[in-house]
């Protein structure tokens, strides 16, 4: 698999025409993904609920790039507020339960977020296909 393959997952579409991630080799690298529910691409506005979906976003778009969370080595999280670090954590560990085996992860506000999203990220993934 060395051709650079763009990944589609439905519930997670750009506005521009930019793919959900995309795989090359054993790197798989993501566009912006967010709190958007899956099934219906809605942003909610509760940011617990945000980050739940982000999350699953995140497990279903390294699912259909062959791989899974275990596979991601850096995440990058901006949030509205950094306030509401204590509940990304929550899902963070939750997703990442092993605390010798967590991505890095950088976490920064930005107001470049369009309301009502208040969370979003983005992923850099090596996976093994052996």
């Amino acid at each position: 698999m060395d051709e650079r393959r763009s990944i589609e997952v439905p519930g997670v579409r750009h506005k521009n025409p930019i793919p959900s991630a995309c795989r090359r080799g054993p790197i798989v690298a993501s566009g912006g993904i967010g709190g958007a529910d899956p099934d219906t691409g809605a942003v909610p506005g509760d940011f617990d609920l945000q980050c739940r979906f982000m999350f699953e976003n995140v497990r279903r778009i390294m699912a259909a790039a062959g791989g899974s969370p275990a596979d991601i080595v850096k995440m990058t999280v901006w949030i509205a507020d950094l306030s509401l670090r204590e509940i990304l954590n929550r899902h963070w560990v939750a997703m990442f339960p092993d605390p010798h085996s967590r991505p890095a992860r950088h976490t920064m506000t930005s107001r470049d977020l369009a309301p009502p999203l208040q969370v979003q990220c983005d992923l850099l993934a090596v996976v093994d296909d052996g």
